[in-house]
C-alpha cells in the first residue's frame, strides 16, 4: 500500500519525496480533482495527504470523498507556514460525520 501526497507547494512535495512518498503539486480546483482522481483510481494508494490549502480550496469534494468512500484515506497535514488547524478539521470532520457538534 502506498502513500500519496497532494501538495500546493514544491517544498512539501520535495521533503515528502525523500521519505519515499510520490506526489503532485496543484493550485487549481481542476488540478486537485484531477489528482484525486488518479489517487481513487490507483488500487495501491491507501492514503491520500493534503495540505490544508487545498482541503479548503476543494472543502466540499474532499469531505464528501471522506464520508462516502472507505479507501484512500484522506488526511489533512499542515502547510509549509505551519498554520494547522487539524484538530478544528478532525472536530468538524466527526460532527458531521456523526451529526452533533464536540
Amino acid at each position: 500500500m502506498k502513500i500519496y501526497l497532494i501538495s500546493d507547494n514544491i517544498d512539501t512535495q520535495m521533503g515528502m519525496r525523500l521519505a519515499g512518498i510520490e506526489g503532485v503539486v496543484a493550485h487549481t480546483e481542476e488540478e486537485v480533482s484531477s489528482a484525486l482522481e488518479k489517487a481513487f483510481a490507483d488500487e495501491s494508494v491507501a492514503v491520500v495527504l493534503m495540505t490544508e490549502k487545498l482541503v479548503k480550496l476543494c472543502h466540499d469534494r474532499v469531505y464528501s470523498l471522506k464520508l462516502s468512500c472507505t479507501r484512500p484515506l484522506i488526511v489533512e497535514i499542515p502547510d509549509r507556514h505551519g498554520n494547522s488547524g487539524v484538530s478544528e478539521a478532525i472536530s468538524r470532520y466527526v460532527g458531521e460525520a456523526v451529526g452533533i457538534k464536540l
